[in-house]
């Protein structure tokens, strides 16, 4: 039998509880620590009963040989400074999304783990649930053909963050999937975000995201903190067939059509193309429901043992990173097309 690896988490707010949780029940793993600040809320997470420690200074949590891997589930501003020190007391690391909250500190951390021969992974946890991975699988496969376009519709009623725009808060969701499923990850030729701040929160809470993808495919992704109803939905065009995905739909979360448009050959006598629609079948496939967060930690596990990058490493979440800060450059350049990678000012970097 494999013997389990060590680990321990630091952050015991939102989304720490969930990682504890997941790390205690899986077989790959034994949770050693959870680190907090606040001792009771690190207490409150682990239990009155259990064995595992509680620990309210990631100093001394670095500092011990007894655990293997670390995960980040703090605050965007401190995933660089706790990863570098995690990755230099020799731990494997998993930070919460998004990796950093610039691109200066993401790569810092991607080349640390490489100098330093240790796994970084990102928590882009829709990347684990069925759906998202049946997606990838249909693309890998040719069974959608060329990529057309994809529209991804992620709105819901608050909740408006003090700190971050919605961009911020809610994309990170939508361009982790995206770089996830297109082949060779989501590398736009540029971003055009326009945002919208109607009831004066001092940032935009509503957005779109406009991504020109390389071969004349379109990404579009909307978020909104202000829509009375809730939708979780992206659409997934192809040259052969489109895929639908309602993650509110859970009798059917994936519908496949074979329907589209056919390009033919220009008509003799007319400058346009002799245009014809195909309306084939419709059909939902059979998924297996399991929690995106095993299936997680699961693949951090294994990408240890294995020495191997895991299916989202440190350079899928600077890809996701690039994008949110040339959505930002955009927003403040008026919604222009901005090229990913440019450098942003300090005073544009979002305080998470």
């Amino acid at each position: 039998m494999t013997e389990q690896l060590r680990a321990a988490v630091i952050g015991a707010g939102y989304w720490g509880p969930n990682l504890a949780r997941n790390f205690r029940t899986s077989p790959d793993w034994d949770l050693v620590a959870v680190c907090d600040l606040d001792e009771a809320r690190a207490r409150k997470v682990v239990g009155a009963r259990s064995t595992v420690e509680v620990v309210t200074s990631t100093a001394d949590l670095l500092a011990r040989d007894d655990i293997d891997a670390v995960a980040i589930a703090t605050p965007a501003r401190t995933h660089s400074a706790l990863a570098l020190a995690a990755l230099d007391a020799g731990k494997h690391v998993l930070v919460e999304k998004p990796i950093a909250d610039h691109g200066a500190g993401a790569r810092a951390m991607v080349a640390r783990a490489a100098e330093v021969d240790r796994v970084l992974m990102v928590d882009h946890t829709f990347c684990y649930t069925p759906p998202v991975l049946a997606i990838r699988d249909m693309i890998a496969d040719g069974s959608l053909g060329e990529i057309l376009f994809v529209d991804s519709v992620r709105i819901n009623l608050g909740i408006v963050q003090p700190d971050v725009d919605v961009f911020w808060d809610l994309a990170p969701h939508d361009l982790s999937i995206l770089d996830f499923i297109l082949p060779g990850g989501l590398v736009p030729l540029g971003v055009a975000a326009q945002g919208a701040d109607p009831i004066g929160a001092g940032q935009s809470c509503v957005g779109y995201l406009t991504l020109p993808l390389p071969g004349g495919a379109m990404a579009h992704v909307h978020v909104n903190w202000l829509s009375p109803t809730k939708i979780r939905q992206m659409v997934v065009g192809g040259s052969k067939r489109t895929i639908v995905w309602d993650d509110l739909s859970p009798q059917q979360r994936l519908t496949v059509y074979d329907r589209g448009v056919d390009l033919g050959q220009p008509l003799p006598d007319r400058t346009r193309a002799n245009i014809s629609y195909r309306l084939g079948d419709a059909w939902a496939p059979a998924l297996p429901e399991r929690e995106a967060l095993g299936a997680m930690v699961a693949e951090f596990a294994a990408s240890i043992r294995e020495g191997r990058a895991p299916r989202t490493d440190g350079h899928a979440g600077l890809r996701v990173l690039d994008v949110l800060e040339a959505a930002s450059l955009s927003l403040a350049d008026g919604g222009r097309l901005t090229s990913v990678g440019a450098p942003v000012a300090p005073e544009m970097e979002p305080v998470a």
